[in-house]
């Protein structure tokens, strides 16, 4: 891979982040580091997208556009919808756990 395509893999993947983090407020981290986290991601799913769906449509240098921007757009979804499902399972297991812990209350009869 040479530089050209490592950047418009690197530009897809920072449009697609900045679409996902900035305007649809998609996330589960706040922050800039958070956004840098997206885009990391995008490049990946951006070039496995590419060999995964193949060559059509659009092509600049070695990167064929429309088949990066939907894995960039799958890679960084699915990362996020991974982390929301993983922290409210963590969620209910602490709620489960707290509730198995407390003892139950006596009551008194009159």
């Amino acid at each position: 891979m040479d530089f050209t395509s490592f950047f418009t893999l690197f530009v897809i993947a920072a449009a697609i982040a900045s679409i996902y983090h900035l305007f649809l407020r998609y996330r589960f981290l706040d922050g800039y580091d958070a956004l840098l986290g997206k885009v990391i991601i995008g490049w990946f799913g951006a070039w496995f997208g590419s060999l995964v769906l193949g060559n059509w449509l659009w092509k600049i240098e070695d990167v064929y556009v429309l088949p990066a921007v939907l894995g960039a757009i799958v890679a960084i979804h699915m990362n996020v919808l991974i982390w929301k499902a993983l922290a409210k399972l963590a969620a209910a297991r602490s709620k489960a756990a707290e509730e198995e812990i407390r003892p139950p209350k006596l009551t008194v009869a009159a």
